[in-house]
């Protein structure tokens, strides 16, 4: 069985800011990926109807997952209609024993944003009940027994909802990578072109990689970086299994 990543987040777009080089340097590490915004992007218009914006940021996130190089999974949910509920873990926990992760990267929980926040704990409860033979999942799948190491992105602004600023357990160098990741970004044309309008040509692609320079100035060490904070092992795997951090190698600090 291959080495599996699976990277979860709220909105189309989000993996390719906060996740997006990790995940590129994890496929070249031989991992398989996995790709999945919980929600539509139903909100991230100021012209566009709902059956178009739908339609549209869900065809841009699957360009922005091919060229990551990983599978897509559908949306769960429509945009600010992400709620901690028994039915999305539920559906998400049916997800996660099928792609059967051993590394799960997800959003901050300590982010401005509840969409990115819920979809945190969403993917956390999920995952502790992957091995739980009478949780009943939608649809039904069989429980599994894997070790799954949870690792937490850093917050939106690299702050979290109270401005103040969040450090990572440990940063990956995405320098090699961060062209790619500029170009699945850049898959997201309708955001894109929406902000170039309301805030000055490239701001959304510049944004990101002020954010990527930061977090490799936090590093003390590299010019682009990506941080990370490890999830407890508790109901997950042995203490010491740290998947990402054995499968960057030199790419990592902060350890």
């Amino acid at each position: 069985m291959s080495k599996v990543a699976f990277a979860i987040a709220a909105h189309p777009d989000d993996i390719e800011l906060m996740m997006g080089g990790t995940l590129i340097l994890l496929g070249e590490a031989g991992y398989e990926l996995h790709y999945m915004n919980v929600a539509n992007g139903s909100c991230g218009t100021a012209t566009m109807d709902y059956d178009e914006v739908v339609a549209v940021r869900t065809a841009e996130a699957r360009n922005a997952a091919e060229h990551l190089g990983a599978t897509f999974h559908e949306p769960l949910a429509d945009d600010l209609q992400i709620y901690y509920t028994p039915s999305l873990v539920a559906r998400l926990c049916a997800i996660i024993r099928q792609v059967r992760p051993e590394i799960l990267l997800l959003p901050s929980p300590q982010d401005y944003m509840e969409d990115h926040v819920n979809v945190s704990r969403l993917a956390v409860t999920a995952s502790f009940c992957r091995n739980m033979r009478n949780f009943a999942t939608d649809p039904s799948v069989a429980p599994i027994s894997d070790d799954t190491a949870l690792y937490h992105a850093l917050p939106w602004g690299l702050k979290d909802q109270y401005r103040r600023p969040i450090k990572a357990d440990f940063y990956v160098n995405i320098t090699s990578a961060i062209e790619p990741k500029r170009e699945a970004l850049a898959s997201h044309r309708s955001q894109k072109e929406w902000l170039d309008e309301s805030q000055g040509h490239d701001s959304y692609l510049n944004t990101m990689m002020e954010m990527s320079k930061n977090a490799g100035k936090m590093s003390g060490r590299f010019d682009y970086a990506e941080g990370w904070i490890r999830h407890s092992h508790l109901g997950f795997a042995a203490e010491d299994f740290d998947p990402l951090s054995e499968a960057m190698g030199d790419l990592v600090t902060g350890l």
